[in-house]
């Protein structure tokens, strides 16, 4: 008998889980398509857009910067060391530096510095206004929230991530070609000819996935904001929440888009 109730208990946890899942998904897809909506309905505020711009841009570029140069660094120095292994020479490093960093990379590893840096302040923010009630004003005002809130933050991430993947790929092939001149003595010719070789469609496949991973963090975001509860424990959590979960789909959404350019021999 109890056998039967904990298997009953079981099931309608899985249930309610599934249910729940569901539920959201369709949130989601709601807040995504009431966006959209407004990007074509109603005049953009300029200066929250700007603002939103600097915000998401400018101040996050030092760390992305930061983290492609050491990755194009480290990039050059192990492939530079295994190809003296194989060929007694660090042949072709700029080519695997390149192509590694402009094509997965760069637009993963910048990804997941916008999702803890934008997507935690963006949920934060919104979060704290949802408790505090702001969000209840603006309707009262006769505001839409999501026109005046989603939507700037939403251009902003589409726009500025596929910029920052552009300086990051620059700055990480800059990395690489520091290591790859100075530990192993490449001519700058022929770093950045490997370089040159490289198809333009291997930046396009770099830079879709950079606009699909915007998109991603910033409704993960935006939703987790919307929808906190709880005072300021709850921020926290749609915070955390934000950012975990946009990091995740990051990843896993990285390899169904590989998969799918790859597919149309997009890069």
């Amino acid at each position: 008998m109890n056998t039967d109730l904990n298997q009953s208990n079981f099931i309608s946890l899985i249930g309610r889980k599934i249910l729940r899942s569901s539920e959201i998904c369709g949130e989601v897809v709601i807040l995504v398509k009431r966006t959209f909506y407004w990007f074509f309905h109603a005049p953009l505020n300029r200066r929250n857009v700007f603002l939103q711009l600097l915000e998401m841009g400018a101040r996050t570029f030092p760390v992305t910067s930061l983290t492609l140069f050491f990755t194009g660094m480290v990039l050059a120095l192990q492939s530079g060391y295994s190809f003296i292994k194989v060929f007694n020479e660090p042949l072709y490093v700029g080519r695997l530096v390149g192509a590694s960093i402009c094509k997965e990379l760069g637009p993963v590893l910048t990804s997941l510095v916008f999702a803890g840096r934008v997507g935690a302040a963006v949920a934060a923010e919104l979060g704290t206004m949802k408790v505090t009630e702001q969000i209840d004003a603006l309707y009262t005002l006769g505001t839409n929230p999501i026109k005046y809130l989603a939507v700037p933050r939403f251009l902003a991430a589409m726009l500025m991530l596929p910029l920052l993947v552009i300086y990051s790929d620059f700055i990480g092939i800059l990395g690489g070609f520091l290591i790859a001149h100075f530990r192993f003595g490449i001519p700058p010719n022929v770093y950045f000819d490997e370089i040159y070789i490289m198809q333009i469609r291997e930046v396009v496949h770099g830079l879709i996935k950079a606009v699909v991973f915007g998109l991603i963090i910033i409704t993960i975001s935006c939703y987790e904001g919307l929808t906190t509860e709880g005072g300021a424990e709850g921020v926290g959590q749609s915070t955390t929440s934000a950012v975990v979960i946009s990091m995740v789909l990051v990843l896993v959404g990285d390899y169904f888009l590989t998969a799918l350019l790859v597919a149309f021999r997009i890069g």
